[in-house]
């Protein structure tokens, strides 16, 4: 990774915060890019959430001509068959486990975490999620897919097999193909999780 993002961003629906969805943008997005998300959802009479909005590093993408721009992970293609920068997955996957360790040490344990994301965001999101040594609350996956399928039977979590998974594409996307999306949702089914 090429630089130290800033502190994430972070709103609460009340004063004191019981549970979190930390929520991570897509390529080339930063931290603001879902902040006002919270306002427009209706949470009136859910426990007072914190959301917490991380950026990501900046970092050459190949697919963009090695321009720099925030990222989660180096894209050389958006293909089923593309290679996959697995150490840039793997490092941004390292990040979100300590900010679900912060949302710990903050007194949210990790069963009420939600872990969010878009695109790019949401590949980190699901990969951590369906790896993460605690059970979490759910994973909020939106026009994004699974990375590294063929690596998850050997590494999944026992604790999150069970994992309430939400995945949902724009049938307009035109920049993460719905495939990829159907594709990644066989492949969990196959494992025996419900999306």
């Amino acid at each position: 990774m090429t630089d130290t993002p800033p502190p994430p961003l972070e709103a609460t629906t009340g004063d004191s915060p019981r549970a979190s969805v930390i929520w991570l943008h897509g390529l080339g997005a930063d931290g603001y890019d879902f902040l006002p998300i919270v306002d427009q959802l209706d949470l009136a009479g859910l426990v007072d959430l914190r959301f917490v909005f991380p950026h990501a590093p900046l970092l050459p993408v190949t697919l963009n001509n090695g321009c720099v721009m925030p990222a989660w992970y180096d894209v050389i293609a958006i293909r089923a068959d593309a290679p996959e920068d697995e150490a840039g997955i793997r490092a941004s996957a390292r990040t979100l486990e300590t900010l679900i360790a912060r949302e710990g040490a903050r007194g949210i344990p990790a069963h009420r975490i939600v872990l969010a994301g878009f695109s790019q965001g949401g590949v980190i999101a699901l990969h951590t999620a369906l790896r993460h040594e605690r059970r979490l609350a759910g994973a909020l996956i939106l026009s994004s897919y699974l990375a590294l399928p063929d690596r998850l039977a050997a590494e999944a979590s026992t604790a999150n097999r069970d994992l309430p998974i939400f995945m949902a594409h724009g049938t307009l996307d035109n920049i993460v193909p719905e495939s990829l999306a159907r594709r990644s949702e066989r492949r969990l089914t196959e494992l025996g999780y419900e999306v």
